[in-house]
């Protein structure tokens, strides 16, 4: 079904949820189609409809926010969706700061709508922030917190402030991988993959303890999220100079099917950019 199509569904479905006047039936309304229409983006494998098909679906989220501001499922759908657009379809760096500070907000709101020691943590030194991270038990919010924030950062490089975050990050992914080891597919490791690799050895960096989460990863992924060969390959395999490494993780993201459920997408950017770092490996090793 075209997007424009589900979108008018959705929002019929809607509609008909609130003229019930049950507002319960109108929370699991507006959840449902958060999920559905998440679920369907996810699943686009036409990048360039997915560009233009997702600012209306921003759009949609944000005023569902705006009437039930405290719904968890909604800000966390939020989250995620603003940071993937910001962080993976937007060239221009004012504008993916923009939409990565939107996410970090909603993530951020999630995790207060139910843990107020975390909540009043954040903005607090590493010590105690980290105590509070340890008390969580409410994996899904801290995993939205951390990419959001991972995305915030990235968008942010020149800033050191910005940088000087990546320790409470990196705890916060910490505690996702302690509290439900297969999170999101392994996702949690990959960002984790990611940290251990952002310098090399000599510089305080940790590429073999990075190698680990990204073969961790991979194997709770069962090799279906392609993005994780492909970051694999361009944080890790380049740092260590392991062209072979390098060409055959790339290879293998390039011949995948890109058809997965809630990866269709991100596998499909995933081999743009492997045929771009392949393409590019003569000139880096």
């Amino acid at each position: 079904m075209p997007f424009r199509r589900t979108l008018s569904v959705s929002l019929l479905g809607l509609a008909v949820a609130l003229s019930s006047g049950c507002a319960g039936l109108v929370n699991r309304a507006s959840q449902r189609m958060a999920d559905s229409l998440t679920a369907g983006i996810l699943s686009q494998q036409d990048v360039a409809t997915a560009r233009e098909g997702i600012p209306a679906y921003l759009l949609l989220i944000d005023g569902l926010i705006e009437g039930d501001p405290a719904n968890r499922g909604l800000l966390l759908a939020g989250a995620r969706l603003y940071g993937a657009y910001g962080g993976a379809l937007v060239e221009d760096p004012a504008r993916a700061k923009r939409l990565s500070a939107h996410a970090f907000d909603y993530a951020r709101r999630a995790v207060c709508s139910g843990d107020q020691t975390l909540c009043k943590a954040l903005d607090q030194p590493f010590e105690p922030f980290a105590a509070a991270v340890n008390g969580s038990r409410d994996p899904a919010a801290l995993f939205a917190l951390a990419s959001a924030w991972a995305g915030r950062i990235q968008a942010n490089a020149e800033d050191w402030n910005a940088i000087a975050d990546i320790p409470k990050v990196q705890a916060l992914l910490e505690r996702v991988v302690a509290l439900e080891p297969a999170h999101a597919g392994g996702e949690p490791y990959l960002y984790l993959g990611v940290l251990a690799t952002l310098r090399p050895a000599s510089l305080g960096g940790q590429p073999e303890q990075g190698k680990a989460f990204f073969e961790k990863a991979l194997a709770l992924s069962q090799g279906r999220n392609q993005m994780v060969r492909v970051l694999y390959a361009e944080k890790y395999a380049r740092l260590v100079f392991d062209r072979e490494l390098h060409d055959r993780l790339l290879k293998e993201a390039i011949a995948a099917d890109p058809r997965a459920p809630g990866l269709t997408l991100i596998n499909t950017l995933a081999q743009q950019r492997a045929t771009a770092l392949l393409a590019s490996g003569d000139d880096y090793f």
